[in-house]
C-alpha cells in the first residue's frame, strides 16, 4: 500500500516537472520571437527612410 502511495507521489511530481520545464521552453521561445519581432521592425524603420521603393509598384511587363 505504502509503494503505491510512493509511486503516485513521483508520478505527481514528475508531471509538475514535465509541465514547468514545458512552460519554461514556451517563455524562452515568446521572448526571442518577439525580440526578433522588436529587430525586424527596427530594420524596417531604418529601411523605410532611405527615399527609394524596396520594391516596384507595379509589375513590369515581359
Amino acid at each position: 500500500m505504502y509503494a503505491e502511495y510512493q509511486l503516485s507521489q513521483y508520478r505527481s511530481a514528475e508531471l509538475i516537472r514535465r509541465a514547468e520545464h514545458e512552460r519554461l521552453v514556451r517563455e524562452t521561445l515568446r521572448s526571442r520571437r518577439a525580440a526578433r519581432r522588436e529587430a525586424a521592425e527596427r530594420i524596417a524603420e531604418t529601411d523605410s527612410h532611405t527615399g527609394r521603393p524596396r520594391r516596384h509598384r507595379f509589375l513590369r511587363t515581359a
